[in-house]
């Protein structure tokens, strides 16, 4: 069976799609490339620039050709001078809330601006993850961008949240200056309370007198004394009951009264729920589409089992349960609590009559199909990971990985990203923890040192969702390749790889030492050249002694060996020995051995490995 797989980089920069990138010049043409080539936006030059591979030309004036653009694109990428970008969508302008992002790329390649829609048109981080693609600074001029902190009014976007009323350009304002804005937050995930930056000026108490005030419920908005906004996580479930036949606007009527009648935000519903043989209702499957809200139906079975405030035997007569809106609506909610007990509607000269229950989950419905981003960081500095995997680790709502590898990676960390670090024996709970964020709805980099398909995490992710019954598809799986141990040791000590190689761990937590023993005596009868992983730590001290051992009974003990501690980092040490002063050398869990094959050699400090078998000879 063959399968055709989406590039890995083209997911990377989706949530910007339909996205245009536009160039005048050779040169900008020639910057953009790498979003039309590697991320499938659409590259659009002048007419007279003919040789630009896999762009489009626009025939008419540029002013012209980005109004005709503009209400279809999520993000425009301008390589132009920022004065003639300002000049060109200045007219088309509305609202930050409405507009896209606009983002302009200098002709050296050396700068990205985020020029407009920075934070609700995700201008702010599209440069981010153009700049990590082209190795440019990226320029964000947003104040919150200075502090460290979320902008509020992205605040709730990962959680998918929805913005309610408020003074929010009030409210920005006062966080950007630093000043106390008071957090009332009634409902929904306090994840990113756990990762605001020192000193932030948010206060979740009533202690201090605030500026402003930022409202987390499913509640309508009050009268305010400061200026102040409202975020509506989903976390409400509307269970109905109807008859056949109810139109799509007796049942959102009956809706609009429930949530009125108890002050309840509509912004806040989650979804419908309801029993499975009202799944076809066309005036609640219509409202369901128009309003975006999930349906979930459930049998009567099921349904039965719920134990409800307001039963009925006419209702169990009818449909076999006793309760459908209030039982549909725990069961959609996890059964946490019951908010709005059954009320029965109908509207004059309308035929059809309609049960409302609403429960709050304790979790949100965040509305998205969530990713694990399975990232290699490489040996450990910034400029041996690859553009994709920065670009993956930036763009990610939630960054996973033990606390070393966190602390290498941390300049690529962005406000508002919820940060999670897990000791080093604690792999297979990392793994778990990401799919749960994932199957929220969330998108997860789990990042490994070195390629995260090698002795990493990608293995255990793999493997947990196949435990769990995962069909391959959601969550979506990407994963981003690093530089790995062996590669990164031996660039440090010349071409020791050139020849057929191996790898073992000498790590005997997930692999009997029986298994690795066979393996050893495998690799050093078979003249492999041999990468050592986990060949120390401070419990296990005997597996490299009887390594070294074995690798005697067939090499000269003159082999050249290289020892590699921590490569590339600040506190990298390398040493050259043989075989038989191996043990001679500190080694630890840091450190990656590199046993030659017959014919390694070494030369002015250099360890070289001939390249075929003719060398051998020689």
């Amino acid at each position: 069976m063959s399968q055709v797989y989406e590039g890995t980089n083209k997911v990377l920069l989706a949530e910007f799609f339909p996205l245009s990138a536009i160039a005048t010049t050779i040169t900008g043409a020639k910057k953009l490339e790498v979003l039309s080539q590697n991320h499938g936006a659409t590259l659009w030059v002048p007419e007279d620039l003919i040789h630009i591979k896999g762009a489009k030309n626009y025939t008419i004036s540029l002013k012209y050709h980005i109004a005709q653009l503009w209400q279809t694109q999520r993000a425009f990428v301008f390589c132009l001078a920022t004065g003639a970008v300002v000049r060109l969508i200045a007219p088309l302008l509305q609202h930050k809330s409405t507009d896209p992002a606009v983002v302009v790329v200098d002709e050296t390649g050396s700068f990205v601006i985020s020029l407009c829609s920075g934070h609700q048109g995700g201008g702010d981080q599209l440069a981010k993850l153009i700049a990590l693609q082209l190795g440019a600074t990226p320029v964000l001029t947003g104040a919150s961008n200075g502090l460290g902190l979320p902008a509020v009014d992205m605040l709730g976007v990962p959680f998918g949240w929805r913005r309610g009323n408020g003074e929010w350009t009030g409210v920005s304002a006062a966080a950007a200056r630093g000043e106390v804005v008071q957090v009332i937050q009634e409902v929904g995930s306090t994840l990113w309370q756990n990762h605001l930056p020192p000193g932030h000026s948010f206060e979740f108490g009533a202690s201090v007198t605030p500026k402003a005030k930022i409202w987390i419920t499913a509640k309508l908005p009050s009268t305010p004394a400061l200026p102040e906004i409202y975020w509506h996580p989903r976390v409400l479930w509307v269970g109905i009951g109807c008859e056949r036949g109810s139109s799509r606007h007796l049942i959102e009527t009956a809706i609009g009264q429930v949530f009125r009648e108890h002050q309840l935000a509509e912004d806040a519903i989650a979804g419908i729920a309801t029993i499975d043989i009202k799944a076809d209702e066309v005036g609640l499957v219509e409202l369901c589409q128009e309003r975006h809200w999930p349906l979930k139906t459930f049998a009567a079975d099921v349904l039965r089992t719920v134990s409800v405030p307001n039963p009925s035997q006419v209702v169990e007569k009818e449909v076999g349960t006793p309760s459908v809106a209030e039982a549909a609506a725990l069961c959609a909610a996890d059964e946490v609590r019951l908010f709005v007990p059954k009320q029965i509607f109908r509207l004059q000269r309308e035929l059809g009559a309609v049960t409302i229950a609403v429960a709050e989950a304790e979790k949100e419905y965040i509305g998205r199909t969530g990713k694990i981003l399975l990232v290699g960081t490489g040996p450990g500095q910034l400029d041996q990971i690859t553009p994709a995997a920065k670009t993956a680790i930036s763009s990610a709502e939630v960054v996973i990985g033990y606390s070393l590898y966190i602390d290498l990676i941390n300049s690529l960390l962005s406000p508002g990203q919820i940060v999670e670090s897990l000791p080093i024996t604690k792999e297979r709970q990392r793994a778990q923890r990401a799919i749960e964020l994932a199957n929220w709805g969330l998108s997860v980099a789990v990042i490994s040192s070195g390629d995260c398909g090698i002795y990493g995490m990608a293995g255990l992710v793999l493997e947990e969702l196949q435990s769990i019954g995962w069909d391959g598809k959601t969550p979506s799986i990407q994963i981003f390749p690093g530089i790995t141990a062996l590669q990164a040791a031996a660039s440090r000590v010349g071409t020791p790889l050139m020849h057929d190689f191996c790898a073992i761990s000498l790590s005997d937590l997930l692999t009997p030492w029986e298994v690795i023993e066979k393996r050893l005596e495998a690799a050093a009868a078979a003249d492999f050249i041999t990468a050592l992983y986990n060949p120390r730590s401070q419990s296990r001290t005997k597996q490299l002694i009887i390594a070294g051992d074995i690798f005697l009974k067939y090499r000269d003990p003159n082999t050249p060996v290289a020892v590699v501690r921590s490569a590339y980092r600040q506190d990298e040490e390398i040493t050259l020995t043989t075989l038989e002063k191996l043990l001679d050398v500190t080694v630890d869990m840091l450190t990656t051995v590199l046993i030659g094959n017959s014919h390694t050699r070494t030369h002015a400090n250099w360890m070289i490995t001939p390249r075929g078998y003719l060398g051998f000879g020689s």
